[in-house]
């Protein structure tokens, strides 16, 4: 058994669907199950439409059929003629996709909305590509992920409950891979009351891992528009170089420190059952990519990770009393509430200061909070982490002062961090 996951950029277009069936059908079509993201930027485009269902604005139908649209367009390429004769599953989904966001008793909680709206993008696209598969003559099974993967129901960042979801995979979904090519969704399971939820963005690597581990895979292949993992994004750092191998522990760090070709929660399944992650360019097919696996292999370059529109908190009490553990108890939880995640972190007798990232304006809440508890917090905009890390150097490489002036400095193991202004 082996697990491909193929991402958004691979099924932009009628192209990249051909290809994604091609380096299917280069390989064992049995013992193989195929987990799909949404089709290009449509994740995009329909958290656009829960933005608008949200605040009640009638652009959301416009945004629906925007949607529609698109995806039409790509199944006439694809189908042609026979177009109408496969797609009836799409047209169910663009259906209950209108129903909820016809729905008003949905809309109180953003994160549960988001969670029932956005996931149409993952089911749209696998049917899709399961359609097409079937129409050239490559045997498939469609199935929901939801029937499988089962979370909690913390909205946008649903934690699996792994007990259930093993029972659940051996018992049908392992004897379903067994006969078929399996076609499925990454990004999304069932939560508690059978409401769907999503494993957080770019959750797809991680529903593939999950996959994986459950049903004791060979390995798991992540599908990319890069050639690899490499030691630093080309587009900032002018000298980046592939990386061929990888241990688990180096690539959950680089992960964790915001490398974004692998997702964060990715690797940690498959290390648990030492199951190899290969990254691998669905363009240059030829090219091995980066195998991530128990190796004793080192890195040879330091990997210099750049994360952008980056905010620092810098909490302290009101009259400047000493930062006491009680204060800290209070802060993590908080954070933990509005799931805030820290990048990095740094406490002083009088101050607690956090980096975290910047996005839809998630530290408001966070400040109002510790506001109310007495606690003075000053945000700080704009800023850039550089995180810089090499396992085994004595002396991490310094930051040679290009990206910006350095306004708080930490070494931590074995990488360096830079926050710049």
């Amino acid at each position: 058994m082996k697990i491909y996951k193929f991402g958004g950029a691979s099924v932009k277009d009628a192209d990249g669907v051909k290809n994604v069936a091609q380096i299917i059908s280069y390989n064992n079509q049995h013992n193989l199950l195929v987990v799909i993201s949404a089709m290009g930027k449509n994740t995009n485009a329909l958290e656009r439409l829960v933005n608008a269902c949200y605040h009640y604005n009638k652009q959301g139908y416009e945004i629906l059929q925007e949607i529609k649209t698109s995806h039409q367009t790509l199944i006439n390429e694809l189908l042609g003629n026979s177009a109408s004769m496969w797609m009836n599953e799409v047209e169910n989904l663009f259906l209950e996709l209108e129903c909820l966001i016809d729905n008003n008793n949905l809309l109180d909680d953003y994160d549960f909305l988001y969670d029932q709206i956005v996931c149409y993008g993952e089911l749209i696209s696998t049917r899709i590509v399961s359609a097409y598969l079937l129409s050239i003559g490559i045997r498939n099974q469609w199935v929901d992920a939801r029937n499988f993967i089962i979370t909690d129901s913390r909205y946008r960042d649903a934690r699996v409950q792994w007990e259930e979801t093993e029972r659940i995979v051996t018992n049908r979904l392992l004897p379903l891979s067994q006969k078929n090519l399996i076609i499925t969704q990454g990004f999304i399971g069932k939560g508690e009351k059978g409401e769907t939820t999503t494993l957080g963005r770019e959750g797809s690597d991680y529903s593939a891992a999950i996959f994986g581990k459950l049903l004791h895979a060979e390995s798991v292949s992540i599908w990319k528009d890069v050639n690899g993992v490499m030691n630093a994004d080309p587009k900032k750092f002018s000298e980046s170089v592939i990386i061929p191998e990888l241990t688990y522990n180096d690539a959950i760090e680089l992960a964790y420190y915001g490398a974004s070709v692998i997702h964060p929660k990715t690797v940690q399944p498959l290390k648990a059952s030492n199951i190899p992650l290969f990254v691998r360019s669905f363009i240059n097919q030829d090219n091995q990519g980066t195998k991530v696996s128990n190796s004793s292999s080192t890195l040879a370059v330091p990997c210099k990770i750049l994360k952008e529109n980056q905010l620092m908190l810098e909490i302290s009490t009101a009259d400047f009393n000493f930062i006491a553990e009680d204060n800290l108890q209070q802060i993590f939880q908080i954070m933990s509430k509005n799931k805030v995640r820290l990048n990095i972190m740094q406490n002083s007798a009088i101050h607690f200061r956090c980096i975290i990232d910047n996005k839809e304006n998630q530290h408001l809440p966070l400040q109002n909070e510790l506001s109310e508890l007495g606690l003075n917090v000053n945000v700080t905009n704009d800023l850039k982490l550089l995180s810089i890390y090499q396992p085994g150097n004595e002396k991490i490489e310094e930051y040679s002062g290009e990206l910006g002036a350095v306004i708080l400095k930490q070494h931590v193991g074995n990488a360096a961090h830079f926050v710049l202004r």
